[in-house]
């Protein structure tokens, strides 16, 4: 989990620009001055691969305490110069160095992003996977029931929020107060395996060349955000209601029947966020505000693979399978958004297809994630492979090309 590893991980899934993650982190800031230049404004490459198309957005994920109301931000700064201002504010407020995304005790939300428009007005901050549990600005743990609410007097500088894995916009469109914000989804930094690298992402169509600006600018007046990527979100580890220690989850139906109790151990349990959603929803399932940007639901395509061979994500028969496929159209994303049956059919099993296919369409059923637990794809029986037939050597992989999927 290194630039290098990352820049190899964002041309196997087709990503244009990634975050860095944990800027505010001294050792690992150090690393990505030494290392990174800029390509384009506010943009940056890696000096030793400058051919590369990867581009790299300074980003930080921080957290706030006020009490029992803890929130999670994430952050991009449009410079190192900035991003230095912003640590040395932090370095006041807390450790940076003993987290990658540090904890600040006694601060408010409204107070991060004070911090932030002091230094630059152009730094992009919004809550960080806005209806979990725990730490989310909306989550059913948070102490918030409104963007407003939770960032105060500072709201007037936040335009946007991350949906978070256990939710997608469509849950979030049944939110009238949430129709001025931006959804964004975007995957933590914590691998650059491509099950996690970018399996939610952000697709932008601009008709200015890509800068820190023009992405900005694009995610302020969604003009130029074209959609975004979204997991469903059964597979998120907090859709459902449960308890992980009993084994037990469940709807928010029956949530309510049980009195938010576990039935096993009679503690309460972790209220995920279909239920959040259904408490702060003015609207029914399947409304659409004007101007939503579309998403498109997508699961990563070692998911797929693992189901269908009946291994794990590290196995070295999913690899094999994956990079096949990704050798063969350039990019994962490219496999599951636009590689078409009659391609696809001569590079890998038929089964495996007609999963592809199946998820492309959001047609695949995931068992409910709950409680810090992912949900589990139950691919259809007869889309089960057992060994996988030979097949003939990977076609050479071609030029890239760009697109949607790039960025």
């Amino acid at each position: 989990m290194n630039l290098e590893g990352l820049n190899e991980g964002a041309l196997a899934k087709g990503l244009g620009v990634i975050g860095t993650g944990d800027f505010t982190h001294p050792t690992w800031f150090k690393e990505l001055k030494e290392k990174l230049v800029e390509a384009e404004a506010g943009l940056f490459a890696l000096a030793s691969l400058r051919s590369s198309p990867v581009r790299y957005t300074l980003t930080a994920e921080v957290a706030s305490f006020l009490g029992m109301k803890r929130v999670h931000h994430v952050i991009h700064a449009p410079g190192f110069e900035q991003a230095a201002q912003l640590n040395d504010v932090f370095s006041k407020w807390g450790n940076l160095a003993a987290d990658g995304r540090p904890m600040f005790g006694n601060t408010s939300s409204a107070a991060v992003v004070e911090a932030c428009m002091s230094v630059d007005k152009n730094i992009l901050v919004y809550g960080a996977h806005a209806f979990t549990p725990w730490f989310g600005c909306l989550g059913n743990n948070g102490g918030y029931d409104s963007i407003e609410e939770c960032y105060e007097d500072q709201a007037k500088h936040i335009f946007a929020f991350e949906s978070g894995m256990s939710a997608d916009p469509s849950m979030a469109w049944r939110m009238s107060k949430l129709d001025k914000y931006t959804l964004l989804s975007n995957s933590d930094a914590h691998s650059n395996h491509p099950w996690r690298l970018g399996r939610e992402c952000n697709a932008f169509e601009l008709s200015e060349s890509v800068s820190y600006q023009s992405l900005y600018a694009a995610i302020k007046t969604r003009k130029g955000l074209a959609f975004t990527v979204e997991v469903d979100p059964n597979y998120g580890k907090y859709h459902y209601d449960g308890h992980r220690n009993c084994g037990f989850s469940c709807a928010p139906e029956e949530t309510k029947r049980l009195a938010g109790r576990c039935p096993k151990c009679h503690r309460p349990l972790t209220v995920g966020v279909e239920s959040r959603v259904q408490q702060l929803a003015d609207r029914p399932v399947g409304a659409k505000p004007p101007g939503a940007v579309p998403f498109r639901k997508l699961l990563p395509l070692h998911e797929l693979l693992a189901s269908a061979f009946g291994s794990n994500l590290y196995s070295n028969k999913v690899a094999e399978e994956g990079d096949k496929l990704v050798a063969a159209f350039g990019s994962e994303l490219a496999v599951l958004l636009d590689a078409p049956r009659e391609k696809l059919l001569p590079v890998t099993h038929e089964k495996i297809v007609s999963a592809i296919l199946l998820n492309r369409e959001g047609q695949l059923r995931v068992t409910p994630g709950f409680d810090g637990e992912y949900g589990v794809l139950q691919l259809p029986e007869e889309l089960k492979l057992g060994e996988p037939r030979k097949r003939a050597p990977s076609p050479a992989k071609p030029q890239a090309q760009k697109s949607l999927s790039d960025f």
